[in-house]
């Protein structure tokens, strides 16, 4: 599959006090047309930076982000390229993501008249958004505060749409909605990905949900990619400890009342990141060599891992 939205190497900082923290370092990952990339991780290890970086709302220290073979620039003041409006982000919080002051019809109809086309043409095209998102023609009149969290959700995703964009990153979309509409927004996206061949990079931190509708996953932890691969195979075989624990955290209704794996201590701080591998201090099969050495994601078992011990390989590859 030839890759429509291709990440290498980027590194995004932040300042913090006359210091840079790097909150995303050197990942590599790419994303094909069709597609659904899960983003997971524990809070704070830069899925969002991540998410944010890729469509240019964030500058890359290091490394680049291509998107249908040209570089994605970060946003400033001057127009975006016309090629880059197809590469569009649904926001966490539906909330504040849309404003209080505008229609839903004037929100979604932007996104067609910016694109050249007419307000004739934007009003009909409105309707049909809204349609495909599952919501009623005559909600192009009311306002966002008339809906429920689930529903501005939709209508967020209605107004990304109207771009007809071919790759969408969607960051954290149903954190901040209800159980219900948590699976009524996650089985949208993926049906929009199914019947236009969207590429998404969806990010969460509901491993449930990413398995439901996510082709492969990657894992997060303080900014690097530590393992992804094809999400059946990482779930049915996690290979990184890393990803072991947040697998086995996630409840079973099987009546085994077998306890997820207990990992000391918290997220170190990202300003100061341990020396070796990241996750050494709170990694149950640590070596040595783990305090020292910095390993690159190698491929084993049929997927990525950046782990000393469980993919020997990556010995050789030390950053």
């Amino acid at each position: 599959m030839t890759a429509l939205v291709e990440v290498s190497g980027l590194c995004v900082d932040y300042g913090r006090g006359g210091a840079r923290v790097r909150a995303v370092d050197g990942v590599d990952l790419t994303v094909g047309p069709g597609e659904i990339l899960g983003l997971v991780g524990e809070s704070g290890c830069g899925k969002s930076t991540l998410g944010r970086a890729i469509v240019g709302l964030e500058p890359a220290a290091e490394g680049r982000v291509t998107f249908a073979g040209a570089g994605v620039a970060p946003l400033g003041r001057r127009k975006r390229p016309d090629s880059l409006r197809k590469l569009q982000m649904v926001f966490q919080d539906p909330y504040s993501s849309l404003n209080p002051r505008r229609s839903v019809g004037a929100l979604i109809a932007d996104g067609v008249v910016l694109g050249g086309g007419t307000k004739q043409a934007a009003a009909q095209r409105v309707v049909e958004l809204l349609d495909r998102v599952g919501l009623p023609a005559d909600a192009a009149e009311k306002y966002p505060h008339e809906f429920s969290g689930g529903q501005r959700q939709r209508i967020a995703i209605a107004r990304t749409l109207a771009a007809d964009p071919a790759a969408l990153v969607a960051d954290e979309p149903i954190s901040a909605l209800d159980a219900s509409a948590q699976a009524q927004v996650a089985n949208l996206l993926g049906d929009l990905v199914r019947q236009t061949g969207l590429a998404l990079v969806f990010i969460s931190h509901d491993l449930s949900v990413v398995r439901q509708i996510a082709d492969r996953v990657a894992v997060m932890y303080l900014g690097r990619i530590i393992e992804i691969g094809a999400t059946e195979r990482v779930w049915a075989d996690p290979v990184h400890p890393y990803t072991q624990a947040l697998i086995s955290a996630i409840p079973r209704a099987d009546g085994a009342g077998i306890l997820p794996i207990d990992l000391p201590g918290d997220v170190p701080d990202p300003a100061a990141p341990p020396t070796g591998c990241r996750f050494h201090p709170r990694c149950p099969i640590a070596e040595d060599r783990c305090r020292v050495a910095d390993p690159r994601p190698v491929f084993v078992d049929e997927r990525e891992v950046a782990c000393l011990v469980r993919a020997p390989a990556a010995a050789g590859l030390v950053r």
